[in-house]
């Protein structure tokens, strides 16, 4: 069994360092200084509002490359970011309240704000898309369809979005909140073939909920320009290693679903009102509690889901050498993920929001600083 190749995509909040509060700097921070060339590696992207930026790795077969990537792409943003007086943040929601966000000027994000109004400015927040290699838009399906009930179980270990607006919601990802607002977030039912999947897609264009393929937003889809199923449930989170084991579980179900005999492909289907509930589980606690087993639908402890979940794709983890990596870095995002290093930053500052956000930019960028702030 070959490993598929992954991609990781990630949004990040651009945050004022003296105030703590996102600043709609995109425009000058991917604006290019004369004499600085373009890299090879460097994929920075604006987003829907002005206090984001996006990041793309190229595919890669290998976690240890997977990881350079990602570094070199935050470094990227954060020099970036530096050089228009800003910081680089990877919280799926602004911790700081901020007032009203800046859409970028672009004729697409001012067509979405206009048609989904106050939909769309719950578009500031900040997610992680894992790509993953498929043989075919008809296999790729088959695997959306199957990979349902796993997600919540993604979206758990991701949780990194606790603050908002300057208070604890009481959610481990209230990103994943505030993002099912978009009329076409969130889990699917079975579409049962491709030109299932492709009547539903375009009933939905047709429908408005969707301008175009590129807004339907399926906790996993097709991807619109690559060969790859997209899965796009996750927070963005701060510690890239916490991405990589992201990345490396949702590869491995992938591939327990497309490359091999295991009956996660053969379960029966969720209705959709048990994966939302799935999901709300999720969101609100993620692994400090239980949740809705994959396998049961019974709530179930966090660290027996985890188990199981190993279980389910051990072999295209042994087959990728990703599951000594996986297990250390399940049993680090158990004793404390995204969400519990932010509460303990507040904690440990006395309750300041303003700590947390400075917690998560030294965070964001240890990985490729050498010095200090």
């Amino acid at each position: 069994m070959e490993p598929r190749t992954i991609g990781v995509e990630e949004e990040l909040l651009l945050v004022d360092p003296a105030t703590g509060k996102v600043s709609p700097r995109s425009q000058r921070v991917l604006k290019r200084p004369t004499g600085h060339p373009v890299s090879s590696e460097e994929d920075l992207d604006k987003e829907l509002f002005r206090h984001q930026l996006e990041t793309r790795t190229p595919p890669a077969a290998d976690l240890g490359e997977l990881r350079a990537h990602l570094v070199r792409q935050r470094r990227a943003a954060g020099e970036a970011a530096e050089r228009a007086d800003v910081v680089t943040v990877a919280a799926g929601t602004s911790p700081m309240a901020s007032g009203d966000p800046q859409v970028t000027r672009d004729d697409r994000y001012l067509a979405m704000l206009a048609r989904y109004g106050e939909v769309a400015r719950t578009g500031g927040i900040c997610g992680m898309h894992v790509h993953v290699h498929v043989d075919s838009d008809e296999q790729g399906v088959a695997v959306i369809d199957a990979l349902a009930p796993w997600l919540p179980v993604v979206l758990a270990i991701s949780g990194n979005s606790p603050y908002a607006q300057s208070r604890d919601t009481h959610y481990e990802s209230w990103r994943s909140l505030l993002w099912a607002q978009w009329p076409t977030a969130g889990p699917t039912a079975p579409f049962g073939s491709l030109a299932g999947y492709r009547e539903v897609s375009d009933q939905m264009i047709a429908s408005g909920a969707a301008h175009d393929r590129g807004m339907l937003y399926f906790d996993a889809r097709l991807s619109v320009d690559n060969p790859t199923v997209e899965v796009r449930v996750a927070d963005v989170c701060a510690d890239p290693d916490d991405a990589v084991l992201i990345a490396a579980l949702v590869r491995a179900l992938v591939m327990a679903i497309a490359d091999t005999d295991a009956d996660v492909a053969r379960r029966p289907a969720w209705r959709v009102e048990l994966l939302q509930a799935a999901k709300w589980r999720a969101a609100r606690f993620g692994l400090s509690d239980r949740l809705l087993n994959p396998t049961t639908i019974e709530l179930t402890h966090a660290r027996d889901v985890l188990g199981l979940l190993i279980e389910t794709v051990r072999e295209p983890l042994e087959a990728c050498g990703d599951m000594a990596f996986v297990k250390e870095a399940l049993e680090r995002v158990l004793a404390g993920g995204g969400a519990s290093r932010q509460r303990a930053a507040y904690e440990r500052s006395g309750g300041s929001i303003a700590a947390v956000v400075d917690d998560l930019a030294v965070r964001t960028n240890a990985c490729w600083r050498t010095t200090g702030w």
